[in-house]
């Protein structure tokens, strides 16, 4: 099979027809069973996969879900379509899938089932381009992951952002405690280029000597590209790092079971025992609340990639996270920001017009 814009797939077969018939590798089991799709293309057919970024997956699995248990339109809690502006009677999935043709079921299953992976951004994007996910999870552009490609190269990735993330300086709680309640950004290069070693040396530090322990993400996920590149000028710079851990959860665990570690993760995952501490800029002191600001650089969007064109069975699933209805329910509890108007409206501007 020759090789040419698919990549992999040959010209005489679409990507997700090739997805549709081999089936979903390396993602979480598909919760449920995989059904017919109504009325949607053949190349719809079959459950939506998603896989990527640990940072993004809080976004994506609330949303699958609640889609794969489909909620009736008076369950205010999960769903009430009402509140949000929605004039519908309809289950959850069978409203946001039936905007593009797919039929509900008697058995009040959804439409298509969905399968969230969890992993890291690099291997999502890999996963999209080998027609192995329908959506590549990512907490860094595709530019950015693949920074030796060329711009036609990353064409078909479609970028479809979802939420902006603030990504924090956290510690462990004993060096908080130890009075370290904010750190300035030099300090933070200083750390990750192996040129402070101690707490003591970290102005705002308190207590006695501590080595510090400096936690990485893995090379690959988007959440170490965003802070290489923000913070040390570089999405490949070099690091002198202790630890790496492949996901958010990792960090965040790591940290509640140290007492001299520094790391940077997701919003979300900011607990008591891993807690942020405010990075001082040129003087400015960025708290939690003024972290939305576009002046901090640790913000960075989260994006849902699809490949080349967007499908209905993929538009029908980021139309709902776009929604202000998904804004309430999947991003801002994850302590994420939901996007503005302008910027939702832009990024339903990439999806196909929904039929109804």
């Amino acid at each position: 099979m020759s090789e040419d814009r698919f990549g992999r797939f040959g010209a005489d077969v679409s990507r997700r027809k090739f997805i549709a018939g081999a089936g979903v590798a390396g993602t979480v089991s598909v919760a449920g069973c995989v059904g017919s799709l109504g009325s949607a293309d053949e190349d719809d057919t079959g459950s939506l996969s998603a896989d990527g970024s640990s940072t993004v997956y809080p976004i994506t699995s609330k949303a699958g879900s609640l889609w794969n248990s489909n909620p009736p339109a008076d369950d205010e809690e999960y769903w009430g379509p009402s509140q949000y502006g929605i004039d519908s009677d309809e289950n959850l999935a069978d409203y946001w899938a039936g905007r593009y043709g797919f039929e509900a079921k008697d058995s009040g299953a959804p439409p298509f089932e969905t399968s969230i992976g969890l992993n890291h951004t690099g291997v999502g994007l890999q996963k999209l381009e080998e027609g192995q996910v329908d959506i590549g999870d990512a907490s860094a552009p595709v530019s950015a992951e693949f920074p030796d490609r060329s711009e036609s190269d990353l064409e078909p990735f479609v970028d479809h952002v979802v939420a902006v993330d603030a990504q924090p300086i956290m510690v462990s709680k004993a060096v908080k405690d130890d009075g370290l309640d904010k750190i300035t950004l030099e300090e933070v290069r200083g750390i990750y280029r192996g040129e402070i070693t101690d707490w003591t040396e970290v102005e705002a530090y308190g207590g006695s000597s501590k080595e510090i322990q400096v936690i990485g993400r893995a090379e690959g996920s988007g959440t170490d590209t965003s802070f290489r590149n923000n913070v040390l000028g570089d999405p490949d710079a070099e690091m002198e790092v202790d630890a790496r851990k492949g996901e958010n959860q990792q960090v965040q665990t790591t940290l509640e079971q140290s007492d001299n570690a520094i790391a940077y993760a997701g919003l979300a995952f900011v607990s008591d025992q891993a807690p942020m501490v405010n990075l001082v800029i040129d003087g400015t002191e960025y708290t939690r609340e003024r972290m939305a600001d576009p002046e901090y650089p640790l913000a960075r969007d989260l994006h849902c990639y699809t490949w080349k064109d967007t499908s209905k069975k993929e538009a029908a699933f980021i139309r709902m996270i776009l929604h202000p209805y998904g804004q309430q329910q999947f991003v801002e509890p994850a302590d994420y920001l939901p996007l503005t108007d302008e910027r939702r409206e832009e990024e339903l501007g990439k999806l196909p017009e929904p039929s109804n």
